[in-house]
């Protein structure tokens, strides 16, 4: 490379930075929900770069709070294990062999990998689960289904305490029954339920597509509580999206500022939408 473009590339770096001076004066002392899942886990590359992503915002004075799910690594131990499944509608039921197997992987594999990357770009993560501390109370969703929770308490006191040791926690999916049970929670419930907790300033959903599409298919930067209702009424928001801003909609309503879905493929995503004026995603704010 020319010195003469070595040196147009330090010049556009140091005008990246000095652009996003407001918004890091923004987001100083912010706490930021990310729901991280999908193709990202299981790629070496991406989660070091999700990793070093999030330990820049917890060094410019974020207090990030990171909730994982972890289906596929899920699927495969129990297909290691030869543990079949039963489906409900199309939903899985999760009877006591199979959520032992679930929090095995949850609370085991997948938690420390995360925990583990951060903690090797110059972070301080822990690893816990909604059992731990009584951060989740669980009710159970739909006997049919066994062990699977909806949160119905939660008692963020310890992410609290975290936060002020300038730890970054990072959470698996799992929930305390009444009577002791463990329960298994969807990632992105489980997101919004924490981040409403914490009436978190963003819930930042990590998905596998770029943001809410409209009717031509094109990304919607922009969207309120409103607008979502009737997109979905009238079927423009339809199958795997509809459980993303439902957890949206239920996360303003527990106090959180704004919610965004966004693409977790894109390099930089969090970075991108936090601190510069592009921003990633579809942002829903009441």
């Amino acid at each position: 490379m020319k010195t003469q473009d070595m040196n147009r590339d330090w010049i556009a770096t140091a005008r990246t930075l000095s652009q996003a001076l407001p918004y890091l004066q923004r987001y100083t002392g912010a706490t930021v929900v990310i729901k991280f899942g999908g193709n990202a886990m299981g790629d070496d590359e991406a989660m070091a770069s999700f990793a070093r992503d999030i330990v820049l915002m917890r060094q410019v004075g974020v207090k990030p709070v990171v909730v994982h799910g972890g289906g596929p690594m899920i699927n495969a131990m129990l297909d290691r294990l030869q543990i079949k499944s039963e489906f409900v509608n199309g939903k899985r039921v999760t009877d006591a062999a199979t959520v032992e197997v679930v929090e095995m992987v949850l609370s085991g594999a997948v938690n420390k990998r995360i925990v583990q990357a951060i903690n090797a770009e110059g972070g301080k993560a822990v690893g816990l689960s909604g059992k731990d501390a009584g951060l989740v109370t669980c009710d159970q969703t739909n006997p049919d289904l066994g062990f699977v929770g909806t949160p119905s308490e939660v008692d963020v006191s310890i992410l609290h305490d975290l936060a002020a040791a300038e730890t970054i926690p990072v959470i698996a999916p799992l929930g305390a029954g009444r009577n002791g049970e463990t329960y298994n929670i969807n990632g992105d419930t489980m997101a919004g339920a924490i981040a409403a907790g914490l009436k978190a300033d963003r819930l930042l959903l990590l998905t596998d597509v770029e943001g809410v599409k409209n009717a031509d298919g094109a990304v919607l930067t922009q969207l309120t509580p409103v607008q979502i209702r009737d997109m979905t009424a009238s079927g423009v928001i339809a199958g795997g999206m509809i459980p993303k801003t439902e957890t949206a909609l239920a996360a303003i309503d527990g106090g959180v500022r704004a919610v965004v879905i966004l693409d977790g493929r894109a390099p930089n995503a969090c970075l991108l939408e936090l601190y510069t004026d592009l921003g990633a995603g579809s942002l829903i704010r009441a």
